[in-house]
């Protein structure tokens, strides 16, 4: 199954060259670009057939075997049905760019932004391996945030950017402490071996409700549910492109997938019901509430997916067969008349300059096929028959009826839901291409065919699939539901079921969103003043007065820690060191004195007193030059004390460090400031003293513990027998750092160049400001 790994890692190779392509080829460049996910789609419809006969398809690589940590893929009905979307949606988004951002000096690396987001989604639905899940989560995140910001030159963009990226990405983090504790109890990080031991195991678990509160707080973040709604209708600063593709048909869905994929484990427990139905309810509501008050296409359109996320997540939580199936439908329902809005959204505002609704009007008869596509997307999102948005909204409604717990309330929030989507969707795409034409900033005009392709496609196949719900039930909706479910069920999607209850909500919602559409005027201002009443305590003002807090308590922080003064430093340093570590040798590990620490010759004594004295005689001088011979005399100490208990090579190198040392300082004695004394009080020069003595103590103790207690037994003989054997080396102390300890050794020369390179950056910056004064 190589297949799965190259649809995966082409996004990512393609990401790479995609700016090249476009300067090789700016005008043809979104179309040689859009052949990959187009080929990816082509590849993805292959499995149709086999998946349909419950076949799954799994992948597997070894990436870091010994801690469980694999690059495993998993194709079945769930993760086709998403893979499908986003290769099929990438396809026409990948078109759309190159019409909507025609002639825009950073259009290649939109190109390499976008489809390094489509590779990391397909990695984030086949990943069948927790952490690999979790790398490509927060992949999404990275690139999303490059999207959102894309037009970085605006504050809002910027703004609305690391919005989403704190808000996702704290999410994301969640979600990996879930997935790890996840993982500590069923002893495995693979999803598929998760499943096979069944949901009992972690619902027993003491663990059950962390992971829960953690799984989902991945998942409500990156989903957009309430509280943490609010970084969507902000990321519409993003380009028209960004909003389709992100926050219609894929990104926004990864936190739906995931409540999808983990269902089985979690299904059946109350908690998880009524956080689910409970979280998703209100976001439906909340989102159709505010896409009402809204004036801006696009951030209509924001507030109504939220509404719809919030719809998928009520009706995964609800746990039945029928509102998976529904579940699963209106995910392609919504997938389709969203791509649709949001592609015409920005033709329209590409066509005439403006997204103000209040502003537009009659733009049939100079945008004919946008107004075409926007129509069919509307009647979809209306649930007007026979589009595939009437057999969503029915199953919706099916599934609500049948729900045991809270029946009303379910019922009547999904009537609520879909009445204000009916006026929703006229609003969207109706109301802009009928009536009176209206003048706008630029002449309208329908754009280039990468404008209008792609939103003709999508709003014809939520006709089309209305047209064969049988087809579409038993190919895509069966398969993924049953995988929701984690058993077999069956599907019941049909154009018509007779005349029924869910029949009549339909004609109902029909009735009402007409009327309210008809009322919107007086309706969206008594709304919108009820709005900005609220906005003072909503979700909103808390994410930037957390935002502002948590600065400041930065600045606070790096006022006392980052204060300038090394010996300031130093204290924090020490002080926590003799903290943490001292609490733990006296008070967990215990101290420990070695039976033969007095066994000290003369000379070992003498040469000790010697580098006492030139320590303390470092500490007091007031002379550099001083200071430097005293500091010699210690390492040359050192380097006796290696001679003393045979280690010649080692006190070799220390007597070279120590002698390199001393003739540096020497060198830059001319380059440095003034000696000057700090005027410190006896009380801080006390707790100076009172540290360094601590330290030292401390250090001793750790020594001499060492000494004593063997916990693991010795290595030494293991480098004597096969220092030669093994890595061909008589000197056991230059064996171990080239071979046994190679990387320990590569490790440290690395951060010596790194900084060796900071120096050398800081002494050429100090050139170039010698060089303009």
């Amino acid at each position: 199954m190589t297949g799965l790994f190259i649809a995966v890692l082409s996004g990512f190779f393609l990401a790479l060259v995609a700016p090249w392509v476009h300067r090789l080829a700016p005008r043809r460049s979104g179309w040689i670009l859009a052949s990959l996910p187009f080929a990816l789609t082509v590849y993805f419809v292959s499995y149709i057939g086999s998946l349909a006969h419950g076949d799954t398809f799994h992948a597997e690589f070894q990436w870091i075997p010994f801690l469980g940590i694999n690059l495993t893929f998993l194709l079945d009905g769930l993760s086709l049905l998403f893979c499908l979307l986003i290769t099929g949606i990438g396809t026409l988004v990948v078109i759309y760019s190159g019409g909507y951002l025609a002639g825009h000096s950073q259009l290649g690396r939109f190109y390499a932004y976008i489809l390094m987001f489509m590779a990391s989604m397909l990695g984030v639905v086949l990943s069948d391996n927790a952490i690999a899940l979790f790398v490509f989560w927060e992949l999404t995140s990275l690139s999303s945030f490059f999207l959102i910001g894309f037009d970085h030159e605006r504050e809002a963009s910027r703004v609305a950017a690391l919005q989403a990226l704190l808000v996702t990405g704290l999410g994301g983090l969640a979600l990996m402490a879930g997935l790890l504790l996840m993982g500590q109890v069923y002893g495995t990080l693979e999803l598929t071996q998760m499943m096979a031991q069944g949901g009992d195991a972690l619902q027993s678990s003491h663990l059950f409700l962390p992971i829960l509160f953690l799984v989902l707080a991945g998942a409500f973040t990156k989903s957009a549910q309430f509280p943490f709604h609010i970084w969507l209708p902000n990321a519409m600063e993003a380009p028209a492109p960004v909003s389709t593709y992100l926050h219609a048909a894929t990104m926004v869905k990864a936190g739906v997938y995931l409540m999808a994929r983990v269902n089985p484990l979690f299904m059946g427990s109350e908690v998880w019901f009524w956080m689910l139905v409970g979280a998703g309810a209100a976001t439906m509501l909340l989102g159709a509430y505010l896409a009402m008050v809204q004036s801006d296409l696009k951030r209509i359109l924001a507030y109504s997916t939220v509404s719809a996320l919030g719809t998928l997540t009520f009706l995964l939580g609800l746990g039945t067969a029928r509102a998976a199936e529904a579940a699963m439908a209106y995910l392609l329902v919504h997938g389709l008349y969203k791509g649709t809005l949001f592609l015409t959204a920005g033709a329209v505002d590409h066509g005439t300059g403006t997204r103000d609704v209040n502003e537009l009007g009659g733009l049939r008869q100079a945008m004919p096929i946008t107004a075409l596509a926007a129509g069919l997307a509307a009647l979809s999102m209306a649930g007007i028959p026979p589009f595939f948005g009437f057999i969503g909204k029915e199953a919706i409604y099916v599934a609500s009826l049948e729900s045991t717990t809270a029946q009303g309330f379910i019922v009547c929030a999904s009537l609520v839901a879909n009445l204000l989507f009916v006026a929703i969707g006229l609003i969207v795409g109706i109301r802009p291409f009928f009536g009176q034409l209206k003048e706008t900033p630029h002449h309208p005009h329908e754009g280039s065919v990468d404008l209008w392709i792609g939103p003709l496609i999508l709003g014809s196949l939520g006709l089309i699939a209305g047209l064969a719900p049988g087809a579409v039930g038993h190919d895509f909706v069966l398969r993924a539901a049953s995988a929701v479910l984690g058993r077999p069920v069956e599907t019941h999607l049909a154009l018509w079921h007779g005349w029924n209850t869910a029949v009549a909500l339909s004609l109902v919602t029909f009735a009402a969103g007409l009327t309210v559409f008809a009322i919107r005027k007086p309706l969206c201002n008594a709304m919108g003043a009820l709005a900005r009443g609220l906005a003072p305590v909503g979700p909103a003002r808390g994410y930037f007065h957390l935002l502002d807090g948590t600065i400041g308590l930065a600045r606070m922080v790096t006022r006392v820690f980052q204060s300038g003064y090394l010996n300031r430093y130093l204290l924090f340093v020490l002080f926590a060191t003799v903290g943490l570590a001292g609490y733990t040798l006296f008070f967990r590990a215990g101290f420990s004195w070695p039976d033969t620490v007095l066994d000290v010759r003369f000379y070992e004594a003498g040469l000790v007193v010697v580098m006492l004295v030139a320590a303390l005689a470092a500490v007091r001088s007031r002379n550099r030059l001083a200071t430097v011979i005293a500091l010699g005399v210690v390492g040359y100490g050192v380097g006796l004390i290696f001679l003393f208990f045979g280690a010649p090579d080692l006190a070799m190198t220390q007597i070279l460090v120590e002698t390199l040392t001393v003739i540096l300082f020497v060198l830059v004695f001319f380059r440095l400031p003034r000696f000057v004394v700090l005027s410190r009080s006896a009380g801080m020069r006390l707790l100076d003293a009172s540290i360094a003595l601590a330290t030292g103590g401390l250090m001793t103790a750790l020594i001499l513990t060492a000494v004593k207690v063997q916990w693991k037994p010795s290595i030494s003989s293991y480098f004597s027998e096969h220092s030669y054997t093994l890595a061909k080396g008589h000197n056991i102390v230059n064996v171990i750092l080239v071979d046994f300890r190679g990387f320990d050794t590569m490790g440290e020369i690395t951060v010596l160049s790194v900084a060796g390179v900071g120096v050398y950056g800081l002494l050429k910056l100090r050139a170039r400001k010698g060089d303009a004064s």
